[in-house]
C-alpha cells in the first residue's frame, strides 16, 4: 500500500499538498488543545503571591483537580495534611467573606479574602468570567458542620450566584459533608453528619454491649489529618453535594437571594416570621 500511496503523492502533486496541509493543521490543533489543558501552576501560584494559604496541587492537568475553600488556618492546617497533593488543591479563608448582596462593587474589590478567591479559581468574575479558564475541575467549600460553617458556605454560594454563575450552571461547584459526630464503641467508630444521623447510627449500628462514646466535633481544625482524609476528603469514602441551579427555579432562586442576602432586613425578617411556626427546638443549634 506504500509504495502505491508514494507513486500517486508523486502523480498528483496539487492533491498531495491539499493532504499535507490537512494532516499539519489537526496536528497543530492537537498541540494546542494539549497546552490548553496543561495549567502551569508554578508561574499562576507566583502571581497570585500566596505561598502560605494556596496549597495548590501538583497537576499540570485541570481534569480531576479539585480546590477545597475552607475556614480558618486551623482547618486549612489539617486539610493540607488530609489532601492528595497531587489533584487536591486547599484555599483557607480567615473570618466570614463579604456579603456581595448587599456590597458595593468598591467594597469587593477592596476585600481580600475575595480578591485571593479570584486570583486562585483565575476565571474571572461578572462579564469577564470564562469557565474555560477554571484552573480546577471541582471547586469544593467545606466548612464546619455547625451554624457558623453553615452561613459561611451560605455568603460563599451567594458569591459564586453573583460573580460566578456559570461555575454553578457548568457543575464545578460542591459542598463538603463533614462529621458532626464521632461514635465508638470497643473497636468500631463511625461517624455522623448531623443529629438525625447520630440518632439513626446509635439505634442500628451500636446494639452490642459496652460504653458509647458520643464526641461532638467543634469544627474541621479540631479534626485529626486521617479523620479529615477519610470523612471528607477521600473521594472513595465521601460525600459531596453538587450546587445546582435549575432551569425552571431560577427566578425563584434570584428571588430569594435577593430577600435573605439583599440589604432590606426587613425582607429576611418577614421571611423568619413566615417560617417561624415550622421552627423546633431540636432544629435550633444554641
Amino acid at each position: 500500500m506504500r509504495d502505491a500511496f508514494d507513486h500517486w503523492l508523486t502523480g498528483n502533486p496539487a492533491q498531495a499538498n491539499r493532504l499535507m496541509d490537512w494532516v499539519v493543521d489537526r496536528a497543530e490543533e492537537r498541540l494546542r488543545r494539549r497546552k490548553e489543558k496543561e495549567i502551569n501552576r508554578q508561574s499562576a501560584t507566583r502571581k497570585l503571591r500566596l505561598p502560605g494559604k494556596l496549597a495548590d496541587c501538583s497537576s499540570r492537568l485541570k481534569e480531576g483537580t479539585e480546590i477545597f475553600i475552607v475556614e480558618g488556618d486551623s482547618a486549612g492546617g489539617s486539610a493540607k495534611q488530609a489532601r492528595d497533593r497531587a489533584t487536591q488543591a486547599v484555599l483557607p479563608l480567615r473570618g466570614k467573606i463579604l456579603n456581595v448582596a448587599n456590597a458595593s462593587s468598591a467594597k469587593m474589590a477592596e476585600n481580600q479574602l475575595l480578591s485571593d478567591l479570584i486570583q486562585a479559581l483565575g476565571c474571572g468574575t461578572g462579564t469577564r468570567f470564562r469557565v474555560q479558564d477554571l484552573r480546577y475541575d471541582r471547586v469544593v467549600i467545606m466548612t464546619d458542620a455547625d451554624v457558623d460553617g453553615a452561613h459561611i458556605a451560605s455568603l460563599l454560594i451567594t458569591f459564586f450566584y453573583r460573580e460566578m454563575r456559570g461555575l454553578i450552571e457548568s457543575g464545578h461547584l460542591y459542598l463538603a459533608v463533614p462529621p458532626l459526630y464521632r461514635i465508638s464503641q470497643g473497636g468500631k467508630t463511625l461517624y455522623a453528619r448531623d443529629d438525625f444521623h447520630k440518632e439513626q447510627l446509635l439505634e442500628t449500628e451500636f446494639t452490642g454491649k459496652g460504653k458509647i462514646d458520643v464526641g461532638r466535633f467543634k469544627g474541621l481544625g479540631e479534626m485529626l489529618p486521617k479523620q479529615l482524609k477519610e470523612t471528607t476528603m477521600d473521594p472513595k469514602r465521601r460525600t459531596l453535594l453538587r450546587v445546582q441551579l435549575d432551569d425552571d427555579e431560577r427566578i425563584i432562586v434570584s428571588q430569594t437571594v435577593e430577600r435573605l442576602m439583599g440589604n432590606k432586613a426587613e425582607a429576611r425578617f418577614q421571611f423568619i416570621q413566615e417560617r417561624a411556626e415550622f421552627a423546633t427546638a431540636e432544629d435550633l443549634d444554641i
